[in-house]
């Protein structure tokens, strides 16, 4: 008889530890998983608001346009200074790109892939120049005129970005850009 009621009181402590632990375990389940028996999800607050996302846009179809009158320049120019500026052209605002592509891409933005209808038409116009004609439309054109636009639409968009890592870039790309647009106004063309 003693054996059994050692045996019963080893059952009933057990019962009363494993009741106590499944309850435990139910109550870090409840609170860990959503009401109505959901399972969790992961929410992306990644999402940028209209203006950040504009801005992103904005930064990533000017490296787009750059890029594109740089390369023209590096096919067409005989000149030495402004193939030296078109390679940087290259090189910077390629740089520049990938940046803002791998925020993008973590924002979840789509971005433009191609020169916009202006710089497309000013392409044509490049194409059709040569010699000294093509260096002056270039340098005046991609070279300081997009330059100081850009520019301003950095330093106004940046005033309004609320998201910390597209502000990061127009910040990172605001004295490059100043620096591509001193270099062109001092360009003799």
């Amino acid at each position: 008889m003693k054996i059994n009621k050692s045996y019963k009181g080893w059952l009933a402590v057990s019962a009363v530890v494993a009741l106590f632990s499944t309850a435990s375990v139910q109550a870090e389940t409840q609170t860990s998983a959503p009401q109505g028996g959901n399972t969790p999800q992961t929410i992306k607050n990644d999402k940028l608001s209209p203006g950040d996302e504009k801005a992103l846009k904005d930064m990533a179809q000017a490296n787009i346009n750059e890029i594109a009158a740089a390369k023209i320049a590096l096919n067409t120019t005989q000149s030495a200074e402004v193939k030296t500026f078109a390679q940087k052209m290259v090189e910077d605002h390629g740089s520049t790109l990938k940046k803002v592509q791998a925020v993008a891409k973590q924002k979840e933005v789509a971005l433009p892939t191609a020169p916009d209808a202006k710089h497309k038409a000013m392409a044509d116009k490049l194409e059709k120049q040569s010699g000294g004609n093509f260096d002056k439309m270039y340098m005046e054109n991609a070279g300081v005129m997009d330059h100081k636009k850009v520019l301003a639409t950095l330093k106004s968009d940046a005033m309004k970005i609320k998201d910390p890592d597209v502000k990061a870039l127009a910040d990172a790309h605001t004295p490059v850009v100043e620096q591509h647009l001193t270099s062109a106004q001092h360009m003799s063309m």
